[in-house]
């Protein structure tokens, strides 16, 4: 019998092909999860990621779907419950930024940021709650800025991650009698190639973080992994800080 924390789970990482996604499907699967996720148009980094875990012994499918579509989104959940067999574990992890300020911030890229990150997330809970029965876990990721906003330009972002952190809390409440959590993992300075560690951006995000360095995407997916697993049965409606103490 294996002993691997998620084994005999099944889960789905919506925007899983890279960056903390991709993270959060590797370190799924080296716990004994099979794992879907959805990747918006590089099939070619998406068939990647499948070789690379399937390389390691664990299953891993790749969905293409625009987050933005909740036709999509909802196909996509009934995909993953179709090639895996069910499903247990729900991340939320599709997301999109766009920095401006409010007088010269586009109509379409404010359409696009609701679509993705509020209306997907609603959109993927919505389709998977009748797959998902008692000790399923449904985990968002959101942002550290749903609570600070350290630079003008990020009010648009910081308002859809708002939300994401109030469906959290009002859904661990709905939720919680059927034996499903509901938490919010919020990221702040993690090295990736939309918020890379280097340069003058980063150099000033260290100046106001308790630990002097950026963190990795193993960082966000190790709390994933922790709120997926038996061990956290009893944590809900919760935001999860991975910032380094930026909001400290």
């Amino acid at each position: 019998m294996s002993t691997a924390p998620l084994a005999g789970r099944r889960a789905l990482v919506t925007g899983g092909s890279r960056g903390i996604g991709a993270g959060i499907v590797r370190r799924l699967a080296a716990d004994g999860a099979a794992v879907a996720f959805t990747y918006a148009s590089s099939a070619a980094e998406a068939d990647k990621l499948v070789s690379e875990v399937t390389a390691n012994e664990a299953k891993a499918v790749a969905i293409q779907a625009d987050s933005a579509d909740p036709a999509q989104v909802g196909a996509a959940v009934e995909q993953a419950v179709a090639d895996l067999g069910g499903l247990d574990i729900l991340v939320n992890n599709a997301g999109t930024a766009y920095i401006a300020p409010i007088d010269d911030y586009p109509q379409e890229q404010f359409d696009r940021a609701v679509a993705i990150n509020i209306v997907g997330v609603y959109s993927a809970i919505r389709s998977a709650i009748g797959h998902l029965g008692e000790g399923s876990r449904i985990i968002n990721i959101g942002s550290i800025n749903a609570d600070r906003v350290p630079v003008a330009g990020l009010a648009v972002y910081a308002m859809t991650k708002g939300a994401v952190a109030s469906l959290t809390r009002g859904l661990a409440r709905e939720l919680g009698p059927r034996g499903i959590t509901v938490n919010n993992v919020q990221p702040g300075p993690i090295d990736t190639d939309m918020n890379p560690a280097e340069g003058e951006f980063a150099d000033a995000m260290r100046q106001v973080m308790a630990l002097d360095h950026y963190g990795h995407t193993d960082d966000t997916a190790a709390v994933v992994s922790f709120l997926a697993g038996p061990e956290s049965g009893f944590v809900t409606g919760a935001n999860w800080n991975v910032d380094g103490g930026y909001t400290a």
